[in-house]
């Protein structure tokens, strides 16, 4: 590979090239393109693309080298999430059925003072009656 110094036609230079602390790198590149992370291995690989979005001239954009997953990583990744969501929601309706039950309680002993209070209240009935009525004797 030579470099004859001046760029062959329809090529973009990187204007500026880093890396940051954390790993990942940084690409400045003239004009409206972005430079975006293509595929992973070894070797990463970059294509220049026009962005989809209307960002303005010298945004950074930059791509970690562990942001892209093999297939077996989503697949892991989706399966902890399921795993995840269903164990939440185990103890949701663990919580639930505890509350259901604590409610169902709550009732039955207001069931039972309401009964307790209703007997009471047709013997103070039945007093009141044998007072009021007129004796047959």
């Amino acid at each position: 590979m030579t470099n004859s110094g001046a760029p062959p036609p329809g090529a973009t230079i990187v204007q500026y090239a880093a890396q940051s602390a954390d790993g990942t790198q940084q690409f400045f590149v003239p004009g409206s393109q972005v430079v975006v992370q293509a595929a992973t291995g070894d070797m990463p690989t970059y294509q220049i693309r026009a962005p989809t979005t209307a960002l303005p001239q010298g945004v950074v954009m930059a791509a970690s080298p562990g942001s892209l997953h093999s297939p077996q990583q989503l697949a892991e990744e989706a399966t902890r999430k399921r795993e995840l969501r269903l164990m939440k929601n185990r103890e949701a309706a663990k919580e639930c059925r505890r509350r259901k039950k604590e409610y169902v309680k709550c009732l039955e002993s207001r069931v039972a003072v309401l009964e307790v209070q209703n007997k009471k209240l047709i013997e103070e009935l039945e007093t009141l009656k044998d007072i009021c009525s007129p004796k047959t004797d």
